[in-house]
């Protein structure tokens, strides 16, 4: 069995329109797959990544720094997946 750890990656919002809608609900998607909790960390505050809501209430503009976190090895392509997407700019860039 595996043992449960928080995983993290640390990423920049480059996409010009920020954290919106759209975004958020490709994060959500990405982070259901995941078997454990997936959390989106920004100014100190940590939400769940599998719920739109959440996300949006961070309000991350271009530039903010975001920590995506799981917190199971399993998860980590899951992790590496929203991490990916994140930088290359949802698809807006």
């Amino acid at each position: 069995m595996i043992e449960n750890t928080m995983i993290s990656r640390d990423i920049t919002i480059v996409n010009a329109l920020g954290l919106h809608a759209r975004p958020a609900a490709q994060i959500a998607k990405l982070a259901a797959k995941a078997i454990s909790s997936v959390w989106m960390i920004s100014d100190g505050e940590q939400v769940d990544a599998k719920s739109i809501i959440d996300i949006i209430s961070l309000y991350c503009p271009k530039g903010s720094p975001i920590r995506f976190a799981v917190e199971n090895a399993q998860d980590i392509e899951t992790l590496n997946a929203i991490a990916t997407l994140a930088e290359s700019g949802f698809g807006e860039n």
